[in-house]
């Protein structure tokens, strides 16, 4: 009898799991070019969202693409469910609620936009650069510019500027002399000076000498995402 119920218990939980693994995976994304913009279909498209929407075609996941702004997709991957978001960091305090596939893509070296009246000088020490007399730096809230930047900001302390703008209206901010300088990639500068309106000479654009090589850029899921649906992504992605 005892037996028998096990058994039971057992053959549900198999059912449960198999129907969890398939069920219908919600991604979230912000359009962010030339990261990520949306296709025609809805899909995410750029340099990381085809790579994301190929890996998930090619997995044959059932995918509902839906456009979060950023710190909502933090709050939705947290709360559990069939949730992922694409082209995240993964950041020790991140891997605590959310699970990461392998790699997607990699940024190219972060490069630094500033007003000109800051006297900071390409090729630079970073440390030189946050440490600078009276030095604001621009950040956007619950952001990470990787482990190298953002051990940088913990350690040195310099004054920092939050918002909660899109990329472009940052650089409107720093065009307005509300901070010295933000952080960008080499991938989006060009499309962020060009939307943002500000002119490309009235801005300095910075390469610190120490800074590495961009980060890696992952698919993060719930906790609550099957490993199996982890598993399936990772065969299929290509990135190396």
């Amino acid at each position: 009898m005892n037996f028998l119920f096990r058994s039971v218990i057992l053959f549900g939980t198999l059912v449960s799991g198999f129907a969890h693994a398939n069920d219908n995976i919600t991604v979230s994304f912000n359009e962010r070019p030339p990261y990520l913009t949306q296709g025609t279909d809805g899909a995410a498209s750029g340099l990381i969202g085809t790579a994301a929407s190929e890996a998930f075609k090619a997995a044959g996941l059932d995918v509902t693409w839906s456009k979060v702004p950023p710190n909502r997709q933090l709050i939705v991957v947290k709360e559990g469910g069939n949730n992922c978001a694409i082209g995240w960091f993964k950041t020790p305090e991140r891997t605590q609620f959310a699970k990461f596939t392998n790699p997607i893509y990699r940024d190219k070296p972060t490069i630094i936009l500033a007003n000109p009246k800051f006297e900071g000088k390409d090729g630079s020490k970073l440390s030189d650069l946050l440490t600078a007399k009276g030095v604001r730096v621009l950040v956007k809230e619950n952001f990470s510019y990787g482990g190298f930047i953002d051990g940088k900001l913990e350690s040195l302390k310099p004054t920092l500027v939050k918002s909660n703008g899109t990329p472009s209206q940052m650089l409107q901010l720093i065009h307005a002399h509300t901070a010295d300088f933000m952080f960008a990639s080499e991938e989006e500068s060009k499309y962020l000076i060009e939307q943002s309106g500000v002119a490309s000479n009235s801005l300095k654009q910075l390469k610190a000498a120490d800074m590495p090589n961009g980060e890696f850029r992952y698919i993060m899921c719930s906790n609550q995402v099957p490993d199996s649906v982890i598993s399936r992504l990772n065969k299929v992605i290509k990135f190396k």
